[in-house]
């Protein structure tokens, strides 16, 4: 109910930006602009938890996009979600390329890598039943939608199939440390029934809209990769300035 009512406020009521609070839109040109300023750059926490993929963040988890996320996650500003999406697209098609997978639909002239050959999956990951609960609304899977859409637009074929879920009810990870993240989250994550045959389609790139640790985002990957899925990679909104950016 929140969330169909946050979405109806959201086409009714002007909206500053959510990035600066200057009048004048939900999303002003210049807070979107650094959402897309420096393109998508792969990053590294520190330490890297075992089994973390390659990730690719789009922007910096600071100042204006930090403001944007926290719109969209806590606030339910359900309209960045189409900016953020493609946001979001950008860094997906960085993993594929780095990854030496072309997406799936386009004319490629490389020989693709071996593995599933069908439509690009990207999974999100899942936020706890009472965290969607509380904000009306799951913010990973909402953004990797909207990315869904941005790459179809562009004539490819991918697929957001929700097959992961919470097996155990885990801490509220603000404030854990690194370690702390690590173990709340070991095994926490699971394939729903029928979510491994959906995995073997085509190779997957895992979604989320923050990484800090990079606890969550190994622990889906382990999870996948336990249902036989394949994983190129992962893209993120944004990470904090404290992740090693390497190209």
């Amino acid at each position: 109910m929140r969330g169909w009512w946050q979405e109806l406020t959201d086409l009714v009521l002007p909206a500053d930006c959510a990035g600066c609070g200057r009048p004048g839109g939900t999303l002003c040109d210049r807070c979107g602009g650094v959402l897309r300023r420096s393109g998508p750059r792969r990053v590294e926490p520190s330490p890297v938890p075992p089994g973390l993929p390659v990730v690719h963040a789009a922007a910096e988890y600071a100042d204006e996009v930090r403001a944007v996320l926290l719109a969209h996650k806590e606030r339910g500003v359900l309209r960045l979600a189409g900016p953020l999406g493609e946001a979001l697209a950008g860094a997906v098609r960085t993993v594929c390329s780095r990854a030496g997978r072309p997406l799936p639909g386009r004319p490629v002239r490389a020989r693709p890598a071996r593995g599933p050959e069908g439509p690009l999956l990207l999974v999100p990951v899942p936020s706890a039943r009472r965290a969607v609960g509380a904000r009306g609304h799951d913010p990973a899977r909402r953004i990797a939608l909207a990315a869904a859409g941005a790459l179809r637009a562009e004539g490819c074929a991918v697929r957001v199939p929700s097959v992961l879920r919470q097996r155990r009810r885990i801490r509220d990870q603000s404030g854990l440390g690194a370690r702390q993240r690590r173990m709340n989250v070991s095994g926490a994550l699971g394939v729903v029934p029928g979510g491994g045959r959906l995995l073997s389609t085509g190779p997957a790139v895992l979604v989320d809209d923050l990484m800090t640790t990079g606890a969550s985002l190994a622990e889906a990957a382990r999870a996948v990769s336990a249902a036989d899925g394949l994983v190129v990679g992962a893209a993120v909104l944004a990470a904090p300035p404290d992740c090693t950016n390497r190209n």
